[in-house]
């Protein structure tokens, strides 16, 4: 089975468990609701085995899922088989592959970043550099491959309905000299532009606000067209954390609003990154 279909298959065998525990109903009661076994409720429930999209449309029915969790559900039955555009690019880690799956189907991205500049918003000078400070030394041509991948993955930005990026930086994120002085020039213009775009908020968390509610570090949530599909990406540079359970969630949906609420308004961002631009 191709990684991309592995990772849907995870995310509807969550969302399925998620839904009917909602309900409160046992796989049995599930099964009997809609003519199937308990087995295959439980196998649904998996990453075991193909699924029937009308099965899985009608057991969302029974849970009471809204429209937008029914669809959201449905669509990934259908496109369990289906690759993303990264499928091209060979040697794909399958933590790499799991962000580049939820983030093709998300309607927003919150981020905090406390090291280095999002992703979504790295020049590629900056992705290089970045990808040059790790401790695994890596040949030119993987490096290239890996950047290739972080400017491509850019792309759904500037889809006729991206999803809405909210990034909020450490300030340390901005000061941090990566690359060189000129590096640094071209990425902070970069998040200036970002800032004035329709569909990014760029907020800045300065140090003078001292102590503030993410001492676990970076964190990503990815949202759904409802709440209840949000997942929280965390990497820990040896691996990734999917984390999808309600309390997970409610937790860093809290750390974010706080952070929000703590950092600088979207002006005043801005103006703080021309103040430390003009310093390099």
């Amino acid at each position: 089975m191709p990684a991309r279909a592995t990772t849907r298959r995870r995310q509807l065998g969550a969302m399925m468990r998620k839904l009917r525990a909602r309900k409160g109903m046992t796989l049995e009661e599930a099964g009997q609701l809609v003519g199937v076994s308990k087995a295959t409720v439980s196998r649904y429930e998996t990453q075991e085995g193909p699924v029937k999209w009308p099965i899985v449309d009608a057991l969302c029915r029974e849970y009471g899922a809204s429209e937008a969790e029914r669809k959201a559900v449905v669509g990934l039955a259908k496109d369990a088989k289906q690759q993303g555009w990264w499928s091209s690019f060979d040697g794909l880690e399958e933590t790499m592959d799991l962000l580049l799956t939820l983030e093709d189907e998300a309607v927003r991205e919150d981020h905090f970043a406390c090291l280095y500049v999002p992703g979504l918003l790295q020049t590629r000078r900056y992705a290089e550099a970045v990808q040059h400070a790790s401790e695994m030394r890596l040949p030119p041509d993987e490096v290239e491959r890996l950047v290739d991948l972080r400017m491509k993955r850019q792309e759904i930005l500037n889809r006729a309905n991206p999803p809405h990026l909210w990034a909020i930086l450490d300030e340390s994120v901005i000061r941090r000299v990566v690359g060189s002085h000129d590096v640094m020039r071209e990425q902070l213009d970069r998040l200036l532009r970002a800032n004035e775009s329709p569909n990014i908020t760029l907020q800045v968390l300065p140090f003078a606000k001292g102590a503030h509610s993410a001492a676990m570090g970076s964190f990503v949530i990815l949202g759904g067209a409802e709440p209840s599909l949000d997942v929280v990406y965390v990497d820990i540079h040896v691996d990734s954390i999917l984390m999808e359970k309600d309390e997970e969630l409610e937790r860093y949906r809290l750390s974010f609003d706080y952070l929000r609420a703590q950092a600088l308004d979207m002006a005043s961002s801005s103006a703080l990154i021309q103040r430390v631009r003009k310093e390099f």
